[in-house]
This record gives structure tokens, C-alpha cells and sequence, in this order.
């Protein structure tokens, strides 16, 4: 659904599916031919414009199967490599402004907030204890199942907007919903300021999805009841396909267009999948950088 498509205005788009790779195809068409064109801060030269609108994406159950996109922008390894990284901290050593490496990594800022005033000084004073917000998610949720301020945010206003690579993701909001049987149900909302949908929409989801069934799991021990994942709701300001992957992105909407997405999704237990995500938690173990390598 478009429900703002006017000369001078970023088209507004609503999205609904039933499971991620639904989800990420329907909104690659909507934004392929939807998006207004207009460039971006990273472009270069001989670059076209990137295709741009605002989105928010309703994922109807996202755990449900296929759970998995065979021909996102990576592949199992690298979809294991960031799912650790968002939910287990395995690349938090990677952060070191000051050495012209990372400036952050969504797990430190959820799991370790200390907003600073400098984050390249490593000087910088730090007058706040670093602080888990997904532990206040979970303890504010196990006390108060229909509190509205179960949230966490990555934004420093002090120190982020003078770095090149700022956070994308700025939010994340739960609420648990008591259905007609009794069952609660986690309902998660992430909201980014500016995303890549071709090349990270599909791995960012899958991650942060995978953290909302963590915090649901944890709540569960806490109230000693069972908590479902319930639905997972996408915004995202910006949500663009840049313009340097505008010709291999043409490939990949040309089969959304004509064939149904369940043609390239598989299902959690395909055993091409399980196998080649197992090798990867066994690298992973053993080395946590052996799929990417740091910035610097």
C-alpha cells in the first residue's frame, strides 16, 4: 500500500507478510517501483541514484517457514557470522574508534550503553555505567506484561552524528499481547533511520527477530509462563536500494515479479542450510572473525 506518493515527498509504503522472505520481496518490488530516485552520501561518482521511501513492513509470524531467503546479498555463513554478532557481542572487540576501526556494534549499544562526548577519544569521559537495555526490556516486561516504555535505543546525539558510519537502527520497542486463549505474545517494533534493503534489510531482520525470541524466552523463566514471539514490525525513514546495486537488484526483482518467492526461500531444517550454518558455528567457536574482518 502507497499511501503517500506526491511531487517533493518521500513515498510512505505498507507492507504486510506472513514470514521473512515474503516480507523482503514484497518490499523490494514496492520500493523498486515505488521509491522516488535521489542520491545518497556514500555514492560514487559514476554512480545512479538510489531508490528511496519511507516503510514500515508487518511481519505477520517471523518464525514462520521458509524462514530463509537463498538469494539475499550473502549466505548462511555470513547470516550465522551476524546473527552471533547482534545477539552474542562476538565482534564487540572490533570497536576502536580511536584506531580508525568500528564505532559500535548494535549488541554493545543494547546490551552496553554509555553514551560519551567523543567516541574517537579514547579519553573521553564516561560518566554513565554501561547499561543493559534488553535486560530493562525483559525485567520491565516480566513486571508489567502491558508497559509501554519497554524500549532500547542505540543513538548517542553526542558523538554519533560526527562519525562517517552512524547507527542505522535506533529503536527497538516490546509489548506482550494476551491473546483470546491466554497466551502472551512478544511483539516487537525496530525503527532505523536509514537501511539498506537490498544488501542488509534480510540479515538485519533475521537477527534482530532471533533476539526478539531471546527476550521472549527470558521473560518466560522470569514469570514462569510461556511467551510466543509474536509479530515483528519494520520502519525504517530511509529504506533504499543505492544505486550501485541498482543492475544486480534488476536480476533478483525481475524473478519477484514473475515467480512466487517460496521459488528461492527455504526452510530452517533444508539440510543445505543446517549444514552449512553448522560449519559456521563451529568456525565461529574457534575463530569469531574468520567471515569478516574489521574496518581499519
Amino acid at each position: 500500500m502507497i499511501t503517500s506518493k506526491t511531487q517533493g515527498n518521500l513515498p510512505a509504503i505498507a507492507i504486510e507478510a506472513t514470514c521473512l522472505p515474503e516480507a523482503w520481496e514484497k518490499t523490494v518490488i514496492a520500493v523498486w517501483e515505488n521509491g522516488i530516485d535521489i542520491k545518497t552520501q556514500y555514492d560514487n561518482p559514476d554512480d545512479k541514484p538510489s531508490k528511496d521511501a519511507t516503510v514500515m513492513i508487518a511481519v505477520e509470524n517471523p518464525f514462520a517457514e521458509p524462514r530463509i531467503h537463498k538469494n539475499f546479498p550473502g549466505g548462511p555463513e555470513e547470516l550465522e557470522a551476524y546473527r552471533q554478532e547482534v545477539v552474542s557481542g562476538i565482534h564487540d572487540h572490533w570497536i576502536d574508534p580511536a584506531a580508525g576501526k568500528w564505532t559500535y556494534t548494535y549488541h554493545e549499544r543494547l546490551f552496553a550503553y554509555s553514551p560519551v562526548a567523543d567516541i574517537r577519544d579514547p579519553n573521553t569521559p564516561k560518566p554513565f555505567d554501561a547499561f543493559n537495555q534488553i535486560q530493562y526490556i525483559i525485567d520491565s516486561l516480566a513486571n508489567c506484561y502491558h508497559t509501554r516504555r519497554s524500549q532500547a535505543i542505540t543513538w548517542m546525539p553526542t558523538a554519533d552524528p560526527q562519525t562517517d558510519d552512524p547507527p542505522c537502527l535506533q529503536r527497538i520497542w516490546c509489548r506482550l499481547i494476551t491473546d483470546d486463549s491466554g497466551q502472551l505474545n512478544l511483539n516487537m517494533n525496530t525503527h532505523w533511520r536509514s537501511r539498506d534493503l537490498y544488501r542488509a534489510w534480510y540479515m538485519n531482520v533475521y537477527a534482530l527477530t532471533d533476539l526478539q525470541r531471546i527476550i521472549a524466552e527470558e521473560i518466560a523463566k522470569k514469570i514462569n509462563k510461556p511467551v510466543k514471539v509474536g509479530r515483528y514490525v519494520d520502519i525504517s525513514d530511509s529504506l533504499h536500494i543505492y544505486g550501485s546495486s541498482l543492475e544486480n537488484a534488476a536480476v533478483e526483482v525481475e524473478k519477484m515479479k514473475t515467480t512466487p518467492f517460496t521459488d528461492r526461500a527455504w526452510e530452517t531444517t533444508h539440510p543445505a542450510f543446517e549444514m552449512m550454518t553448522e560449519e559456521a558455528k563451529q568456525k565461529l567457536a574457534e575463530n569469531p572473525d574468520c567471515y569478516a574482518k574489521p574496518n581499519g
